[in-house]
C-alpha cells in the first residue's frame, strides 16, 4: 500500500508541474504590471514589433494631416522619424508607457468581460515624435494630433471562458506550486525505498517539466494559426514569447533538478553497494 500510494503521489506531483507554473506565471507575470512591463520592454528593440510600430504609427499620422501636393514628402519625413525615433531610449519609455496601459486594459478584460485583443496604444509613441519633430522646425509637425492608434497584437475568442480560468489560476497561485512540492516529499516519505522513490520522482518532475514545455509551443502553434490576417505573425509570436519566457524557463529548472535528483540518488545507490 505504501508503494502504491508513493506511485499515485508521484504522478499527481508531475501531472501538477505544467499547472503550477501557469498558475505562478498569471498571479506574479501576467497580474503585475510591473513585472509585464518589464517583460515586454525588451520586445521594444525587436524588429517585427518595431516595424509594426513604424507602420501603424506612420499610417495613422499621414492621414491625419493633409499636406497637399507635399503629403508624399511628408509620409516619407514622417517614416524616416518614426525609423530613427524607434532606436532611441525616449522611445523605450514611450514602448513602456503603452505597454503598461495595454496591461490595464487586459486585465479591465479579464475582469469585466469586455474587449477581445490585447492592443497596445501608439500614443505615448506618437506624442514623442511629434514633439521632436516640431523642435527641429519640421513643416506641419505642429498639425499632428495625438490620436489612440492601438495596434492589436493578440486576439483571443472566448472570453468568458478565459476570465474564468485566468481567475482560477490567480486563485492558485503559489498554493499549487507549494502542493506540488508537497506531494514530491510525500511520495519519498511513505515509499518503502526511498531511493527508488527519489529516482521516481525526479523522473515524474522532469516528465512535468517536457509536459510543460510542450504545452507551450502548442499553445504558440495554435495561437499564431488562429490569428487574422491583418495581424501581424512576427510581431505575435515576439509577444508569446516574451510573456511565455517565464514558463520556459521554469520547464528548463525542474528538469534539471528533476534529473539531477533522479541521477544523484542512482549514483549514491551505486556507490553504496560497491565493495
Amino acid at each position: 500500500m505504501r508503494t502504491i500510494l508513493s506511485a499515485v503521489l508521484i504522478a499527481l506531483a508531475a501531472l501538477l508541474v505544467p499547472a503550477s507554473a501557469v498558475a505562478y506565471w498569471a498571479e506574479h507575470e501576467l497580474g503585475d504590471a510591473d513585472r509585464y512591463t518589464a517583460v515586454m520592454s525588451p520586445l521594444a528593440a525587436a524588429p517585427a514589433v518595431q516595424g509594426l510600430v513604424v507602420t501603424q504609427a506612420g499610417r495613422a499620422l499621414s492621414g491625419q494631416i493633409d499636406a497637399g501636393p507635399f503629403q508624399g514628402d511628408l509620409d516619407a519625413l514622417l517614416g524616416e522619424a518614426l525609423s530613427s525615433f524607434a532606436g532611441t531610449p525616449a522611445y523605450r519609455t514611450a514602448w513602456d508607457a503603452a505597454n503598461r496601459a495595454a496591461h490595464a486594459a487586459f486585465l479591465k478584460a479579464l475582469t469585466t468581460g469586455h474587449g477581445n485583443a490585447v492592443t497596445i496604444d501608439l500614443a505615448p509613441v506618437i506624442a514623442q515624435v511629434k514633439g521632436e519633430l516640431v523642435a527641429d522646425g519640421v513643416p506641419f509637425a505642429d498639425r499632428i494630433p495625438v490620436t489612440h492608434v492601438s495596434v492589436e497584437v493578440m486576439e483571443y475568442d472566448n472570453l468568458g471562458a478565459l476570465r474564468k480560468g485566468f481567475r482560477m489560476l490567480q486563485i492558485a497561485g503559489i498554493w499549487l506550486p507549494v502542493l506540488t512540492v508537497v506531494l514530491a516529499a510525500t511520495a519519498v516519505a511513505v515509499a518503502v525505498h526511498r531511493r527508488r522513490a527519489v529516482i521516481a520522482t525526479g523522473l515524474g518532475l522532469a516528465a512535468g517539466a517536457v509536459l510543460l514545455w510542450i504545452a507551450v509551443d502548442l499553445c504558440r502553434r495554435l495561437t499564431l494559426d488562429d490569428l487574422p490576417a491583418d495581424i501581424d505573425r512576427a510581431a505575435a509570436g515576439a509577444v508569446y514569447d516574451a510573456l511565455t519566457a517565464f514558463l520556459r524557463t521554469s520547464a528548463w529548472i525542474v528538469l534539471a533538478i528533476g534529473l539531477a535528483a533522479a541521477l544523484g540518488a542512482w549514483v549514491t545507490g551505486r556507490l553504496r553497494r560497491t565493495p
